[in-house]
């Protein structure tokens, strides 16, 4: 089921942002063949997005093999987490400046939203909502913080599903093998209207909807830790 969600997701993100994808995955060959002749603004997005993993891969990958994730994965964790970086996305995103848009990314910008996105290894985080956070202190608009950091997922995600595929080729079950595809469907159909929606959302309103959403759920579970 896990892989099948992973599957789902990924293809919604792809396929909603497949012009961008495409254009990346052209400036790709395009630099594997060393053609002289290349889109400048093709792979300085290709490239960004390559630095901005780097980090979650190295930190993330020595996190789950030390077993942290799972020693985290408390409910007491995962309430403080979606308080806390839920504090933080208002924050930044009601008092930064708005002053950038996709085009101006730069290696560096990358780079700081990529070391963002570790914190993500944290339970009750939300990957998108702290990369978004981290977008949204740089300046950059609503619209395109949420754009890049979905492009984000791409390989964050790709590369989780990877590390679970081993696991669904020892099997044979046919249990499993209609998890995955029910699973893959519905996160297919589920992301890619959030992914519509929150863009849509976010051309004229805050993220305040997602923060109340955010702070309401820590409460509720730490109220369910505390009482």
């Amino acid at each position: 089921m896990d892989v099948g969600v992973h599957v789902g997701t990924l293809g919604a993100v792809m396929l909603y942002f497949r012009q961008d994808v495409g254009r990346m995955i052209h400036a790709f060959i395009q630099m594997i063949t060393f053609k002289k002749e290349y889109n400048k603004m093709e792979r300085h997005l290709m490239l960004a997005l390559i630095l901005s993993t780097i980090p979650i891969v190295i930190i993330g990958g020595l996190a789950s093999k030390m077993g942290l994730t799972d020693i985290w994965r408390t409910i007491e964790i995962i309430g403080w987490a979606s308080i806390v970086f839920g504090i933080f996305l208002y924050w930044f995103d009601k008092h930064s400046k708005t002053n950038l848009i996709l085009a101006n990314l730069s290696f560096s910008h990358a780079l700081i939203i990529g070391i963002a996105q570790i914190f993500a290894i944290i339970p009750g985080t939300s990957r998108s909502g702290v990369t978004m956070t981290a977008a949204r202190a740089l300046g950059f608009t609503r619209t395109d913080a949420a754009r890049f950091s979905m492009l984000m997922s791409i390989p964050t995600i790709l590369a989780a599903a990877i590390l679970q595929i081993k696991d669904l080729l020892d099997t044979t079950s046919l249990t499993i093998g209609t998890d995955l595809l029910l699973g893959a469907g519905l996160s297919f159909v589920s992301a890619l209207l959030a992914i519509a929606g929150l863009l849509k959302w976010l051309e004229k309103s805050s993220m305040t909807p997602f923060v109340i959403y955010r702070v309401l759920l820590g409460v509720g579970l730490l109220m369910m830790v505390y009482s």
